[in-house]
């Protein structure tokens, strides 16, 4: 993996995951906490049964504030790579996982960067999303693009919230982040779209070739 990161989140089934790794997706998500776009470990487990680990994106499972034992259990039975918890867990739980964490963090304000500071050290990325009231994610809300910002002069972040094939460049060059999430933005219908997901890792990875030179 080089330059700027691109995950594509919210996959149900093996096609999707060959559209993300044919448009060069360096990651792809599998949520398994309750979502539209939720799956079980049962299905992660068919989706990546096969494959090989050199030549697929890296495996994310999102959860929400999952029960620490279970969460091991599918870690090991699906063969995640990273974790992306996008809910209330605490920095111990952050600490305790054998495979590197994405910690999301909901910018409700500019008093919600208080909240940063405590992953520090402790994650790979902060995964900045939109705030939504009683959601943890896959809304399609944009974040705030200036706090979004601020974070990332600080930390590692990925970006997610709301980007699309149509807005990621704007995001890119005003964020700066180490990468880019997208689910519903490269949707029809709720189903993953196979263009949409081309243009999205295309435009992203332009616009920040654009900002390196």
């Amino acid at each position: 993996m080089g330059g700027l990161l691109v995950k594509i989140c919210g996959l149900k089934s093996r096609a999707d995951l060959e559209a993300a790794r044919e448009a060069g997706a360096d990651f792809v998500g599998f949520v398994f906490a309750p979502s539209r776009r939720q799956v079980t470990s049962a299905q992660v487990r068919a989706i990546v049964d096969g494959l090989d680990p050199k030549g697929r994106p890296r495996l994310v499972g999102v959860f929400v504030n999952p029960d620490p034992a279970e969460l091991e259990e599918i870690i090991d039975l699906c063969r995640l790579d990273r974790v992306q918890l996008s809910g209330n867990e605490p920095p111990e739980l952050c600490r305790r996982l054998r495979v590197p964490v994405w910690k999301t963090v909901h910018l409700a304000g500019p008093a919600a960067l208080a909240a940063v500071d405590q992953y520090a050290g402790l994650v790979e990325f902060l995964h900045v999303d939109a705030h939504v009231p009683g959601r943890y994610g896959g809304t399609g809300t944009t974040a705030d693009w200036g706090l979004a910002a601020q974070v990332a002069r600080a930390y590692p972040v990925i970006l997610a919230g709301g980007l699309t094939p149509e807005n990621v460049a704007a995001a890119v060059r005003l964020v700066w982040p180490a990468g880019v999430d997208v689910s519903s933005g490269v949707e029809n219908g709720g189903v993953k779209d196979p263009a949409k997901i081309w243009a999205f890792v295309r435009r992203a990875r332009e616009a920040a070739l654009v900002l390196k030179q």
